[in-house]
C-alpha cells in the first residue's frame, strides 16, 4: 500500500488518497475490457488524467465480470470527441461523453466539483469527483497502465 499526497499552502505535505498495487486490490488486466483499457490509454496519451470508475472496478474486485466501464477523466466533453471519431455528446445538464466500439459504449465523464454540490455541473478536480458520488466503492478509480487502484475516500 502507498499513499497519494499534496501541498497544503503552507508547504507541508498531506495525505490524499491509498493507492493499492495488483498484489492488493487482485484485479486481473485480462479481466478488464480491452477498449475501456484502449480509451484510457489513448486520453493519456493526449495529455489526460484519466481512470477507469465505479460499478466496474468494484466488481472486479470481487472478481465478477462488470456489466459495463465508466471512465473518468480531466478532459472535458469537446476534448474527448475530439480525440475519439466513434463518440457523442449526451446530456443537457451536465455533458457526458459516449464512446462506441460495435454494439459496447462506454461513457466517459469529465472530472466534477463540488462547488454546487454532489449534483454540481461544473467541471473540478479529482479529488473534488471523488467526494460527490454516491458510494464510496463507487469512488474507486483504476489505473489500468500501473494496475493501481486508488481510494480517496476509504472506499
Amino acid at each position: 500500500m502507498r499513499f497519494r499526497y499534496a501541498t497544503q499552502k503552507n508547504g507541508r505535505p498531506v495525505k490524499k488518497a491509498i493507492v493499492y498495487t495488483r498484489d492488493e486490490h487482485g484485479i486481473t488486466l485480462a479481466d478488464v475490457d480491452r477498449d475501456a483499457v484502449y480509451i484510457v490509454d489513448r486520453l493519456r496519451a493526449n495529455g489526460h488524467e484519466t481512470y477507469i470508475v465505479g460499478g466496474a472496478v468494484r466488481d472486479l474486485i470481487l472478481k465478477k465480470k462488470p456489466k459495463d466501464f465508466d471512465i473518468v477523466s480531466e478532459a472535458n466533453p469537446a476534448r474527448i470527441k475530439k480525440i475519439f471519431r466513434n463518440a457523442r455528446i449526451i446530456g443537457r445538464r451536465f455533458r457526458l461523453v459516449h464512446v462506441y466500439f460495435g454494439p459496447k459504449i462506454f461513457e466517459v465523464s469529465t472530472f466534477r466539483s463540488l462547488k454546487d454540490g454532489t449534483t454540481s455541473n461544473t467541471f473540478g478536480t479529482v479529488e473534488e469527483d471523488v467526494l460527490r458520488r454516491d458510494f464510496s466503492l463507487n469512488a474507486l478509480f483504476y489505473d489500468p497502465q500501473k494496475q493501481e487502484v486508488v481510494d480517496y475516500v476509504g472506499g
